[in-house]
């Protein structure tokens, strides 16, 4: 598809004459019962099929988080691995799936690496965030690939009304960690705009026990973020706007394995470090055509990029990853009871990499592919149940045509009770890395594909009580696993009961989030790698007047490291306490301690030597910081 030529197009459409309320997204990013992600519009969050989580930015300066990991792994359903403090590369386990099962999005944006399916979420600055949708179960009728466990959707910062908001912030703590951000938001009532940067720095903890001499240094990590927004309302029916987000900076590590010369057989010690960049830029064109027909264009670019060098030695390699993309989305208000999504989407990978990458490059390998895809969804709503019944049809360059379906009956026993019955398929095509890495590869590999079925229970139980419940099963087909080579070997079964619980009692907030899961390899039998069965996540929090002061308890049970079984890990229990001061209406203070029991823990292992370690994480640690957002 060509995006000079699309552009030509949307200039030339009709104007346009009624559009409801502009910026209607913009100040639906501050609410916390909407919902944007699950059908690329805005709507009340129990109104949606999908099982959700929201994070608003109250929320975030509520709670705290050091990172976008941290706050996920508040969410029931989602697990979080890393190895070894700050900066390190996550795992995200959704729903018992792998971290390339799961579609991340900026802005609309998938940011996701094509080479190696990571999200190198580590790297985007909690202070540029707005807001973070989760949703848990399959949503591939919407997003196509990659969406079998679910979609993480961050939002960058927004304008929260006109005029002029200015903020900073700045924060120390344990480990020789900085936190510096600067902001200014503001507008008038036809456009908004949002500039924010910010620059984290740490000097990290030794992320591993036992290996190379090399490796006992600590582990250090900085990071320099950039966003900006900006929307205008050329009309009360037309808005126009763009984001940008761009985070960069140097990321050490351990490399316990050292580095291997095959023409001495031989491993050495290394000291790597890589150059790291993720960044999204897009852009859009709101309208309402009429009082039933509601538009929306989105193009979009991201790119991920990443130099891996070594202090010890000339090592140095490079792996950057581009993706372009556009996508089309109509909302049609067919009646009161009827209501239909059309849309079309289409995207392109690229990949550059100074590996002869895909060494038979000249042969088989490729450096770049698109996808196309058109979706329909009808929902119908009457006065006591209502369905949603959606197709969407993928069609790749490597892989060709893939139907994914999904349907939804919702049953309302009464004003405050409802149960959602929901069927659907998901896929997930390879990555490059999986078709094409050197001498680690297999070119004729298949899509994953999943079916999923769930029972939702959403209650009102009080005014002050909530209860959210979801049982579920998923079926994976054609799963990749990875021994000699990669392979379409694997099936999987993955049983699982979540719940999330919101209480206030004697004015103290409450969000109980837990987890049960059955993940299993169906041909061994075995267990998942690094999926815990049982996870449980409780924050506390009040406020007494000025004075904020809030707990957080998480606890997660054991696992395996390996698909075998045979390499436990252990489970751990984390406490964390934090408050906050408002000095004044400009001024305010903030106090947090991680790990308060100073917990020693593994998330995932190394071999070093024949035997088993575990990557560290950070004990206990301090953050204190201070936020100014004067008054013009």
């Amino acid at each position: 598809m060509n995006l000079p030529r699309l552009a030509l197009t949307l200039s030339l459409l009709p104007t346009v004459s009624a559009l409801a309320d502009t910026f209607e997204r913009e100040q639906a990013l501050k609410l916390p019962e909407v919902l944007i992600s699950a059908n690329r519009q805005v709507e009340a969050r129990n109104d949606s099929s999908a099982a959700n989580t929201v994070f608003t930015r109250d929320d975030i300066d509520r709670l705290q988080p050091s990172s976008v990991t941290d706050l996920l792994s508040r969410v029931p359903g989602v697990q979080v691995t890393q190895m070894g403090g700050r900066g390190s590369l996550p795992g995200i386990y959704m729903r018992g799936t792998k971290s390339a099962q799961s579609l991340v999005l900026v802005d609309g944006q998938r940011i996701g690496n094509s080479s190696s399916g990571d999200s190198n979420l580590q790297h985007i600055n909690i202070e540029q965030v707005e807001r973070v949708e989760v949703l848990r179960g399959s949503r591939s009728v919407i997003y196509g690939s990659d969406a079998i466990g679910g979609v993480i959707q961050i939002f960058t910062r927004r304008s929260a009304e006109p005029g002029l908001q200015p903020r900073l912030h700045m924060g120390l703590g344990s480990n020789q960690t900085w936190e510096r951000s600067l902001g200014l938001s503001g507008g008038d009532d036809n456009t908004r705009f949002n500039l924010g940067a910010s620059l984290d720095e740490t000097a990290g903890i030794d992320r591993t026990h036992q290996s190379y001499p090399s490796d006992g240094d600590h582990d250090a990590y900085r990071n320099q973020s950039l966003s900006l927004s900006l929307s205008h309302g050329l009309s009360d029916d037309l808005e126009v706007g763009f984001n940008v987000l761009d985070s960069r900076g140097k990321n050490e590590f351990d490399s316990p394995f050292g580095r291997y010369d095959s023409s001495t057989d031989q491993s050495y010690q290394q000291k790597p470090y890589s150059d790291f960049n993720v960044s999204s830029v897009s852009s859009y064109f709101d309208a309402r055509i009429n009082p039933t027909w509601k538009t929306r264009v989105e193009l979009g670019h991201s790119e991920n990029r990443e130099q891996t060098r070594d202090k010890l030695s000339a090592e140095n390699s490079v792996f950057n990853t581009y993706r372009d993309s556009v996508n089309w989305q109509n909302d049609l208000a067919l009646n009161e009871q009827n209501s239909l999504i059309l849309g079309g989407d289409w995207y392109e990978d690229r990949v550059n990499s100074d590996f002869d990458y895909y060494g038979a490059r000249a042969a088989l390998g490729e450096d770049s592919r698109w996808n196309r895809a058109a979706f329909i969804q009808h929902h119908f709503a009457a006065e006591h149940f209502s369905t949603e019944l959606g197709l969407r049809r993928d069609d790749n360059q490597q892989f060709g045509s893939q139907n994914s379906w999904s349907g939804t009956f919702t049953l309302q026993l009464n004003a405050d009770n409802d149960l959602l019955l929901t069927y659907s398929e998901g896929f997930r095509a390879p990555t490059f890395n999986d078709l094409y890495y050197p001498d680690y590869n297999n070119p004729g590999l298949k899509p994953e594909t999943s079916k999923s079925y769930e029972l939702q229970w959403r209650s009102q139980l009080t005014d002050s009580s909530r209860l959210e419940a979801s049982l579920y099963r998923t079926d994976l087909e054609d799963a990749i696993i990875y021994g000699s080579r990669p392979e379409n070997v694997a099936s999987a079964r993955i049983n699982g009961f979540e719940a999330a619980l919101k209480q206030e009692l004697f004015g103290w907030q409450s969000n109980l989030g837990i987890s049960f899961i059955d993940p299993r390899d169906r041909e061994s039998g075995h267990t998942l790698a690094r999926r815990a069965r049982r996870t449980l996540n409780l924050d506390l929090d009040r406020q007494f007047d000025q004075l904020g002061l809030g707990a957080t308890w998480q606890a997660v049970s054991s696992s395996y490291d390996d698909e075998k079984n045979l390499q436990p890990l252990g489970g751990y229990g984390l406490l964390g306490l934090r408050s906050s001061w408002a000095v004044n209406h400009e001024v305010t203070l903030q106090m947090k301690i991680d790990n308060l029991l100073d917990k020693g823990y593994s998330r995932a292992l190394y071999q070093y030597q024949g035997e088993q370690y575990g990557y560290r994480e950070e004990g206990r640690a301090l953050m204190f910081g201070v936020t100014w957002m004067p008054q013009l």
